[in-house]
């Protein structure tokens, strides 16, 4: 009879705890357009599999009338389960009970997560919905960030903003490898719109302040957008089948029912062959990978540089590569920061790298000089650099100047580098380096027009060939466009099992 009873209370606080904030808060956020964190775990997670961690934590603040309020959970659902038969760490933030705000053991709750799924070599994902730090307790974030940084790298950390984020709550999931959010739902800020126009006078909603438009497209913090909250669990696990689940191991290996020897005749026809004339990189890189299926990270931030994960022939791989319809596919200050933390993930994570060329060069000008493109490029080279993932660099056209070690050369360490027929590798494009070399000639020249004509086209048929990179060993292969993908696949099964050192030391000094 004494059992009957206990179990029978047990049973009672753990309704009361997974009641969150109770049916008129619940009623709230579904009007709101959201789930609530329970729900949203249900649709993450294999059915059964969640085990929850810290039910009955209660907060320990006794001012401000907090004894009265002490909610089980202290507004944050922690615990473990799987994902499609894959073991991993959560957190959720219920914004039905006290705002979803962090308090001390609230944060102490998502700290021991990081450090269970670290320890556990899993990864771990976060579902962040929070009116920000608890004034009463001071926050607790600080022994959140210390986690993140601690674990990074270990095992992969996926933060998915699925309402509000601001203040201090905003360097966790920036400490994080990606971030998700939703479309007109969430909202990301170190200080809310009631602060800012207190401090500036600028009257803003929290959407234009620091919603997905400004993080997607402007600021780029945002990796990727989702339309609502079950699109966005299932951009979660899109990005995780990606991943390994820690820094030891290689993302699992699919069925590819995609045969590798595909010959894709439309390369021929989807890339002009004058170099100066755009196409659409998404296409081509569609055309290669795996049943076309291409998860692109960052689409709508620095659009002339394209990253993102796919597959060959089954295998993981992350594809950095230009993009000759946005600003002809230049390197600048954003598409240096872009591809240099895309690189740094899929180092991290033995991904390999697949490299697809084309690109006329850094961006030159006094706004990009005053960006600092000579510190943000160096990120790229650096990021290639120190990598020791397999990496192939296959050339679809021009490669000009600063930009040819910064899309991964044979010098910065690529594996093996391949080139279409339509390679040029130089300095410069023919006409430039005649402007350079000629100049005299051409300034006593009578006919300055029909002489640089003639000797653009020499330069060009002596010098911005594959054949010439070839020879002085820019690229290992010339392959033919429409065996890309098999070709690919080959060098990358050659590659798999590459293991490669680096000088000891304590780490190294990344510009940033």
């Amino acid at each position: 009879m004494g059992m009957e009873k206990e179990l029978k209370k047990l049973d009672e606080l753990e309704r009361e705890a997974r009641s969150g904030g109770g049916p008129k808060r619940i009623e709230k956020q579904h009007a709101a357009g959201k789930l609530t964190a329970r729900e949203r775990l249900d649709l993450l997670l294999d059915k059964g599999s969640f085990v929850e961690l810290g039910m009955f934590a209660q907060h320990q603040c006794y001012d401000f009338g907090m004894e009265k309020r002490r909610p089980w959970g202290d507004g944050v659902i922690t615990g473990y389960g799987k994902i499609d038969g894959r073991l991993v760490y959560v957190y959720a933030q219920d914004f039905t009970v006290m705002g979803g705000s962090v308090g001390r053991v609230h944060g102490q709750k998502v700290a021991e997560a990081h450090r269970m799924a670290r320890e556990a070599g899993v990864p771990i994902i976060g579902l962040i919905d929070s009116a920000g730090g608890r004034i009463q307790e001071g926050g607790g974030y600080s022994q959140i960030f210390y986690e993140n940084v601690i674990t990074s790298g270990v095992v992969p950390q996926i933060s998915a903003v699925m309402g509000n984020c601001s203040g201090g709550g905003v360097y966790s999931p920036a400490l994080t490898d990606f971030i998700i959010m939703i479309e007109k739902v969430s909202q990301m800020f170190i200080a809310g719109p009631a602060v800012v126009k207190a401090a500036t006078g600028a009257d803003l909603t929290p959407q234009e302040l620091g919603g997905t438009h400004i993080h997607s497209r402007i600021s780029g913090v945002c990796d990727l957008v989702a339309s609502d909250d079950k699109s966005c669990i299932q951009l979660i696990k899109d990005l995780l089948s990606y991943l390994p689940s820690n820094y030891r191991e290689m993302a699992e290996r699919k069925e590819c029912n995609d045969p590798p020897d595909r010959v894709e005749e439309s390369l021929c026809e989807l890339v002009p062959v004058d170099a100066k004339r755009s196409y659409d990189m998404r296409k081509v890189i569609q055309a290669i990978v795996d049943r076309g299926d291409f998860l692109e990270i960052k689409p709508d931030w620095a659009k002339n540089i394209i990253t993102g994960f796919a597959r060959l022939n089954g295998y993981s791989v992350g594809i950095i590569a230009n993009q000759p319809k946005f600003l002809a596919g230049v390197i600048d200050c954003d598409a240096s920061d872009k591809a240099a933390r895309f690189i740094n993930i899929c180092n991290a994570f033995n991904i390999p790298l697949i490299n697809l060329v084309d690109v006329p060069g850094y961006l030159p000008g006094l706004k990009e000089e005053k960006k600092g493109i000579i510190r943000h490029g160096a990120k790229m080279l650096y990021a290639y650099g120190r990598a020791t993932v397999p990496k192939i660099t296959c050339y679809i056209r021009k490669s000009y100047g600063g930009a040819t070690p910064a899309m991964c050369s044979k010098p910065m360490g690529t594996d093996v580098a391949m080139g279409w027929p339509t390679t040029e590798i130089a300095v410069m494009g023919a006409e430039g380096a005649v402007n350079v070399l000629y100049r005299k000639e051409l300034a006593e020249a009578e006919d300055r027009e029909k002489v640089f004509e003639e000797k653009v086209k020499e330069y060009r048929e002596n010098f911005n060939t594959p054949y010439y990179a070839a020879s002085r060993r820019m690229i290992d292969m010339i392959i033919r466009p429409q065996e890309t993908r098999l070709n690919l696949i080959l060098t990358l099964e050659m590659l798999i099992n590459k293991r490669e050192t680096k000088p000891e030391k304590r780490h190294g000094i990344m510009p940033v």
